[in-house]
Parts: C-alpha cells; sequence; structure tokens
C-alpha cells in the first residue's frame, strides 16, 4: 500500500530511512573537505543547519571540533543521534526552523550545506531565516551557503534516481522523482516515491510531495538578501574555482554558486 506524505522541508519516513543508503552514506563528498578547510578558517564553535542524518557534523566532531547541529526533522535528528552514539560522540541537536532559530550560544563559522536555505520557499520566512543566521553568528562571524541555480526546467515524468541494496536484509531500494518548474515564480515543485521491493515484489512504497520544494535566487538577489539581513563583506565562489567545482561534484545542480558573508561588529 502507498503512502502520501506532503513534505514541506521537514522530512521524515521512508524519506529518513533511507536516506543514507541511497546516497551511499555520503561521508566521502568532496564539500567535507571544502567545509572543513572554512572551519579551519573561520573558527569554533561551528553549526550545521540542516545537519540531517550527520554526514558532515559526525566527522567534524570526530576530528574534535565544536560544532552543533540544527535540522527541522525529529525523524533525521533522532537517526542522528543513534549514529553518533555508535560512534562514541554527542552532539548538540535542536529540532528548530531557520526563520525562528533560537540558539543558546554564537557561532564563529555557521554552515547550510546541500542549498537547504532554498527549502525556505516563502519570502517572508526567508528574510526572517537570513535574520535569524545573522543574530547568531559572533562579530566578524562567516555564513557560508551554496545557492543552486535551477537549470532543467522542463516538467519531467517519473524516473529513476536511485537504487541501492539494502545490506541488513537485501531488499532493493529505489527513489522515483518527478519535477515541475515554475520560472516565472523561481520555484521548483518536486515528487519522490520510495520503494522497497522483495523478491521482485514491492512492499512498501511512500510518495513525497514538496509543492514547492526550493526556491532559486538570480545573484542579485542573493546579495539583496544578504544585505537586508545586515551582512558585510561578501565573498563568492564560482563554479570555475577548483573548490567549488569540487563541492559541485556532490550537487545535482548544473550551476551552483557558493557565497560566503561575514557578519556585522567588531571582534575582540
Amino acid at each position: 500500500m502507498r503512502r502520501v506524505r506532503e513534505s514541506g522541508h521537514t522530512y521524515g519516513g521512508l524519506m529518513v530511512s533511507t536516506w543514507d543508503l541511497l546516497r551511499a552514506d555520503g561521508r566521502n563528498w568532496p564539500d567535507r573537505g571544502f567545509y572543513r578547510d572554512l572551519i579551519a578558517r573561520f573558527g569554533t564553535p561551528a553549526l550545521d543547519i540542516g545537519c540531517a542524518t550527520g554526514r558532515l557534523l559526525l566527522d567534524f566532531l570526530a576530528e574534535g571540533l565544536a560544532v552543533d547541529g540544527v535540522d527541522s526533522s525529529a525523524e533525521m535528528l533522532d537517526l542522528c543521534r543513534r549514529k553518533a552514539e555508535e560512534r562514541g560522540l554527542r552532539p548538540a541537536l535542536y529540532q528548530q526552523r531557520m526563520e525562528s532559530l533560537d540558539l543558546p550560544r554564537k557561532y564563529r563559522t555557521i554552515l547550510v550545506p546541500s542549498s537547504s536555505f532554498q527549502l525556505v520557499t516563502q519570502p517572508e520566512a526567508a528574510e526572517a531565516a537570513m535574520r535569524r543566521l545573522h543574530d547568531h553568528l559572533e562579530p566578524r562571524g562567516a555564513l557560508v551557503m551554496p545557492f543552486m541555480v535551477v537549470t532543467e526546467t522542463e516538467p519531467t515524468d517519473w524516473r529513476l534516481t536511485a537504487e541501492r541494496t539494502r545490506p541488513d536484509d537485501g531488499a532493493l531500494v529505489r527513489r522515483w522523482s518527478r519535477r515541475w518548474t515554475d520560472v516565472e515564480q523561481q520555484l521548483q515543485h518536486s515528487w519522490d516515491r520510495f520503494e522497497i521491493v522483495v523478491e521482485g515484489n514491492v512492499v512498501d512504497s511512500e510518495e513525497h510531495s514538496r509543492s514547492p520544494g526550493l526556491r532559486w535566487y538570480t545573484q542579485s538577489q542573493a546579495l539583496e538578501l544578504y544585505a537586508r539581513a545586515g551582512f558585510a563583506e561578501i565573498e563568492i565562489f564560482r563554479p570555475s574555482s577548483r573548490r567549488a567545482q569540487e563541492m559541485r561534484s556532490s550537487a545535482s545542480s548544473a550551476s551552483d554558486e557558493v557565497l560566503i558573508v561575514r557578519g556585522s561588529g567588531s571582534e575582540h
């Protein structure tokens, strides 16, 4: 029996339980070194926004870095905690949304990997999220975010986007996806169907709807968003740079830019 979930940008169900498997765990994605270098450059404590199951967070903690994690999904955070316990780690994890972020300390570096900021699709909420990110930085702290530019604008039919064998029971796990893009509104609507297949039969199926699921920005729109939130200096990693190319290789978009902005105030 197929279940249908309206996901928004809070993930659950089969999307979460198959997350690491369908991404081959994600620990070897090349953006890991990119973000690790930026934490070394700007300092700790650091915050991983949209930490999910901890693909960056747990490795950084294991290296002795002071990194906290935030995600809007309780199921993602539960899985992250279980993985942390297996590795003897005790991360500080918070279930919060970016637009209402309220944490007990401020940070030298805030990371928002995988274009997670763009999951906040309502303009008012995006403005609020940017202000909350700004207010959680220490003076002259750095916010690092990739912005994904959607280049595939034609509607797509269902297509197989991932398939792996689950090691504990040998079941085949599949993800099917389709997309529709509203170019005028700069919104992408997406649907994902997850299937568990045993001996050729689909024994479990779940469809996730995110409509809209993502908002994209022109560079000038992103810069205006930063400026209104009070950010000062802006540094742009374009796809032509080596590090940006490394980071892009783990993303689904054909065109990303990584923007690094510094908070206001003076360092003491």
